[in-house]
């Protein structure tokens, strides 16, 4: 009795001394899950995945829009021996040659998506002057030229991008609520595990001080031969396990609580009380609506489109190799050469550029023609990959919302049985202190009631698993009847 007395001092004072040194935080479920999503290492990741999608999209906005761009050589300059060809002597010789260059020049260009080709303006000055025999200096410059350049039956990347990069940004979005809803997920897991942590260590308290009130009892019956010999050593035994489960208790409670605070990504010194969460009033969810959702909002399907795209984009590309290529480039603009700056800018003289460039296969070996069918043969198979991984998602959301509803009951049913082992357990001490019941009907009474508790508990996880999971499967929020796309813009503020 002693020792009980002293071991349970030590407990509670070990644990008062740690708590005035430790933060602690009561959380519910919800905020446990809001602090998650904004502050663990997973969300950190998941909205880093989001910001590199994010930054392609603007890059692919921004090329559609025009560009200028300065091209310049500040300055030039070189003093060495080069070849020239010598006609009087008619022979190579090696002369020395010094020269001053400099170059600038402004460009503005626009893509045009439709055409795949691209419009562009410049404009040029140079400057270069020589050293030596013939000492000169000349200004040249293209004060405008406009200007068109494209591919001809060709491939054309501004057409695909602009059909995949839209998809491809909103798949983005939509693949960070789902990272988001698999946190929530994985909360939930490290939540419950330190929910039962800290009840089995109250519980180990609360048995602790009942074996051991048990025991002194058994001794009073023994020394007036009321129960057996083996009787008073069960109780006695009885009472050692119950110091040990307490430790064991207290082990796995810290275990728990270090997970749940790395996870959150918490001070080490956090200590964590939970409110453990009721399950959601008569809320019903239907297999069909939640397939209906989960076909307008899950990435699963837009990420599909996005590939069967890409495998077209494949099959053109290389299809258009089979044919020959074709370049045109025009451009119609002034330019002029003059001794000094001022003089090159007048009376400039007219430019016109015009090329037609052609690359016709005639012989490969059916390369080309092989490439072609492997990309054909891609495409099936991104098309094929992508309808059984739909028939497999809504496999999953079907199972996950007959689960729910099944959970729903099993919660209520487990309610029930805490409640009832609680009363019976109470009954079977009371009788067995007026030595009405045996050790046996307690032992087995106090086990029911320890086995009623943890099924209460494993059922109220696996209730929020399954209604998260159906949350993460359709991006949507059946409690408040909304789609989760529509907290896209402040979850990303808020984080």
């Amino acid at each position: 009795m002693k020792n009980t007395i002293i071991v349970l001092i030590i407990i509670i004072l070990s644990v008062f001394s740690i708590t005035a040194q430790q933060r602690e935080l009561i959380l519910t479920l919800e905020q446990t899950i809001a602090i998650a999503s904004d502050s663990s290492l997973q969300a950190f990741v998941s909205k880093n995945l989001y910001l590199s999608s994010y930054w392609q999209y603007k890059s692919y906005k921004a090329a559609r829009l025009p560009s200028l761009s300065l091209n310049t050589t500040p300055i030039s300059y070189n003093n060495t021996f080069i070849k020239r060809y010598d006609s009087e002597q008619n022979v190579d010789v090696y002369r020395q040659q010094k020269s001053l260059y400099s170059y600038g020049g402004l460009v503005l260009s626009q893509n045009i998506d439709f055409t795949g080709g691209s419009i562009f303006a410049n404009s040029d000055f140079g400057f270069i002057k020589n050293y030596g025999e013939l000492n000169s200096t000349q200004f040249t410059v293209i004060p405008i030229q406009i200007g068109y350049q494209q591919n001809l039956l060709g491939y054309n990347s501004f057409k695909w991008e602009r059909k995949t990069e839209p998809l491809k940004y909103e798949n983005a979005k939509r693949k960070f609520l789902f990272q988001t809803e698999e946190i929530s997920e994985t909360c939930i897991q490290y939540f419950f595990n330190l929910a039962s942590a800290q009840i089995e260590y109250t519980r180990a308290i609360k048995n602790l001080g009942s074996t051991d009130t048990l025991y002194q009892i058994g001794q009073k019956r023994f020394e007036i031969a009321a129960i057996p010999k083996a009787e008073l050593l069960t109780l006695q035994l009885d009472a050692l396990n119950a110091k040990n489960s307490l430790r064991n208790a207290q082990t796995s409670l810290t275990k728990a609580m270090s997970a749940l605070v790395t996870f959150l990504n918490l001070e080490k010194e956090t200590e964590i009380k939970l409110l453990l969460p009721e399950k959601l009033n008569s809320l019903q969810i239907l297999a069909d609506v939640a397939l209906q959702h989960s076909r307008a909002n899950n990435p699963t399907y837009l990420e599909n489109r996005t590939d069967i795209l890409d495998g077209e984009k494949q099959v053109d590309q290389t299809s258009k190799q089979l044919l020959f290529n074709a370049s045109v480039y025009a451009s119609v603009g002034f330019n002029n050469v003059a001794e000094k700056w001022n003089m090159a800018y007048k009376n400039p003289v007219r430019q016109d550029i015009i090329t037609l460039g052609l690359n016709i296969p005639i012989l490969d070996w059916g390369i080309r023609k092989g490439k072609v069918n492997m990309a054909k043969n891609n495409l099936n198979v991104i098309k094929i990959s992508g309808k059984q991984k739909e028939i497999a998602l809504e496999q999953d959301i079907v199972n996950t919302v007959q689960d729910f509803s099944v959970q729903q009951d099993v919660i209520t049913s487990a309610e029930t049985a805490t409640g009832i082992a609680d009363l019976a357990y109470q009954a079977t001490k009371e009788r067995f202190i007026i030595g009405e019941n045996d050790i046996s009907a307690l032992t087995l009474s106090l086990n029911r009631q320890t086995e009623a508790k943890r099924n209460y508990i494993e059922a109220l996880k696996n209730y929020w698993l399954s209604y998260y999971k159906i949350r993460k499967l359709t991006l949507f929020d059946f409690e408040k009847q909304t789609t989760l796309l529509v907290k896209f813009d402040s979850l990303m503020k808020v984080r």
